[in-house]
């Protein structure tokens, strides 16, 4: 399946009937940005397979139309530092979907749906299958987590390894003093062991004294 027809997926699932490919197209401009290395539109389709492949793993989905739209809006404005992304994107979503005339009871399910990646903290529904497809990356293989984590430090370019190191650390640290990282059962049963093998691995290489 390509863009397009995951965009039309989206849409049909949200009763859309406007025209929406120049809200594709802008999507797609915004995830080409320079500074994004990570938050690609590749990311965006690891998001909408991964949060498929939980729903057809007996994960329950509401609204899977919201759960869609999320997926493709929430890293749609991404500056890396910059504390306000998602409620940003959560606002263009809101905006975006206005304009193609879908009803607010929806836009404010995928506005919630943005914001919830906030902090990847869901205890149930749809949130905590978005919140997990979008943490799936941490339990990939071995080389799919180190080119994550080496795009994820391309995209903070501008900061001195020692400052990026210990923020990276600091993250990686908080995730894994979590009772669980993943909301879902399934994506417990199928990712927790490996995500937490592959962030400590990663922590304890931003911990040697030569750092690296």
């Amino acid at each position: 399946m390509n863009d397009a027809q995951r965009w039309s997926q989206t849409m049909t699932a949200l009763g859309v009937t406007h025209d929406s490919t120049a809200a594709l197209t802008d999507l797609r401009r915004r995830h080409d940005e320079p500074q994004r290395r990570y938050h690609t539109i590749d990311h965006v389709r690891w998001v909408l397979t991964s949060s498929r492949w939980l729903h057809e793993s007996g994960e329950a989905v509401e609204d899977p139309g919201a759960l869609m739209a999320a997926a493709w809006f929430h890293d749609a404005v991404y500056q890396p530092g910059a504390t306000d992304n998602e409620a940003r994107s959560a606002s263009l979503a809101d905006a975006v979907l206005a304009r193609l005339g879908v009803a607010e009871d929806r836009r404010r399910r995928v506005v919630d749906l943005v914001l919830a990646t906030v902090d990847h903290v869901a205890e149930a529904g749809d949130a905590a299958v978005l919140v997990d497809a979008d943490l799936a990356i941490l339990a990939a293989a071995e080389q799919a987590y180190s080119a994550y984590a080496a795009a994820v430090r391309a995209e903070y370019a501008f900061l001195p390894a020692p400052q990026f190191d210990a923020g990276r650390a600091e993250f990686i640290a908080g995730m894994l003093a979590r009772r669980r990282i993943f909301a879902t059962a399934t994506a417990r049963g199928r990712w927790e062991a490996r995500a937490r093998h592959n962030l400590g691995a990663e922590l304890a290489r931003l911990q040697q004294p030569s750092g690296r």
